[in-house]
């Protein structure tokens, strides 16, 4: 199943099948094996909307789930900006070899930091983690053997500085992570096929009916296309673009 929400494409057309098929089986299959009583139409009614409710208040919850994900994640890449582009101006207070080099290191770290947002690659993307955890061990050993050299308030700032730029990234890496559980998506997507099931086996055979039985099935595909989607950082259409980091590199001196 984690192919299908890593891709909502691929989760869009499984559903737009699964659905329909699930309301087609009740209407043709089950409907015409196990035909529904009058006398049982009142209490199932009670089932389906029970059944209908409980489907809408599983994606509104995780709907709210998946938006607070993608806001932290947007957050996050906010605070990764500030912190880089902060700690590009305390590197000053090194003076000489020591600011030019740290500098040169947070302008390639700024670059690794942009493709880890921008890349759908997986191969690629363990390349950016590599390259980023050297840099980050490179920028740590500047800083420690500054501070080393000098231990004074002024090199503890940039020491401060860093450390933050490393747990800034630790905490991303968390963020991108963090994805709603595969059992909340499974038992998500078992209700909505009973809920198509029982739309089609209670459904009054009247024109047009075969019309209205898509109605169902194409709302909660759309609405569970979109919580995969904001849900997926890499292989959706709704993503993260890193428009500070991108600012900050920008806005960056050239390095002398």
């Amino acid at each position: 199943m984690m192919p299908l929400l890593q891709h909502p494409a691929y989760l869009f057309v499984t559903l737009i099948i699964l659905l329909p098929l699930a309301a087609a089986l009740g209407a043709d299959v089950l409907h015409k094996h196990i035909p529904l009583a009058d006398e049982a139409r009142e209490n199932y009614n009670v089932v389906q909307g029970a059944t209908l409710t409980l489907l809408a208040l599983l994606i509104g919850f995780t709907l709210s789930m998946a938006v607070n994900r993608y806001d932290q994640r947007k957050n996050l890449e906010e605070e990764e900006a500030n912190a880089v582009g902060t700690e590009f101006l305390r590197a000053d207070l090194l003076g000489g070899v020591g600011t030019a080099q740290t500098r040169a290191l947070l302008e390639r770290y700024l670059q690794a930091r942009i493709q880890f947002y921008e890349t759908r690659d997986v191969d690629e993307l363990d390349q950016i983690n590599r390259t980023t955890s050297d840099l980050q061990a490179q920028l740590w050993a500047q800083v420690r053997d500054a501070a080393k050299a000098q231990p004074n308030p002024v090199t503890a700032l940039v020491v401060a500085g860093m450390n933050d730029v490393i747990n800034t990234q630790g905490y991303t890496q968390a963020a991108w992570i963090n994805r709603i559980p595969l059992a909340a998506w499974s038992l998500m997507l078992l209700i909505a096929f009973l809920s198509n099931l029982m739309q089609g086996y209670g459904a009054h055979k009247k024109s047009g009916w075969r019309l209205l039985m898509f109605v169902l099935p194409v709302t909660v595909t759309l609405s569970l296309t979109l919580i995969a989607d904001i849900d997926s950082p890499r292989g959706g259409l709704i993503r993260v673009v890193p428009l500070n980091l991108t600012g900050v590199a920008q806005s960056l001196p050239a390095n002398p």
